[in-house]
């Protein structure tokens, strides 16, 4: 197949159990393109660690909403994570190799490392009480 032009919105509650439905739907959401094994695998791990921030973060374990946009441009992926949660104060820092503002809840600071290594690009928006939209490139 070579080129495909699809989209797909989705909305759910900020429950760590919705970790795992974004991951499956990326993962489908990709599989007209016949991706080797290795990019689902690196897609679903960049979404969950998007998903798990806005979670743990982004809603400090109290509850809201996920909007989880996909789109498919010819073979470009794109994912975009978007919570209306407390905000970065500082994008910079956040995305800073170890940093976390849980440390007492052992979080390992790296979520956005690993979904800049996973995918080609990311992109962090944020502002502090209006919440936070990360949004990631993969070329399959």
């Amino acid at each position: 197949m070579n080129s495909i032009n699809n989209y797909m919105k989705t909305e759910f509650l900020s429950m760590d159990i919705n970790e795992s439905l974004a991951r499956g739907v990326a993962a489908f959401f990709i599989l007209p393109l016949d991706p080797s094994i290795e990019d689902v695998a690196d897609v679903k791990t960049a979404v969950s660690e998007a998903v798990t921030n806005a979670v743990i973060h982004g809603y400090r374990g109290c509850g809201g909403r996920i909007v989880m946009e996909l789109t498919l441009e010819g073979r470009e992926l794109t994912v975009s994570v978007r919570d209306e949660g407390v905000g970065i104060e500082d994008v910079e820092k956040a995305r800073t190799p170890m940093f976390t503002t849980q440390p007492e809840a052992e979080r390992s600071g790296m979520g956005f490392t690993i979904m800049e290594s996973f995918m080609d690009e990311l992109k962090v928006e944020s502002s502090p009480g209006r919440g936070t939209t990360v949004t990631m490139k993969k070329r399959l």
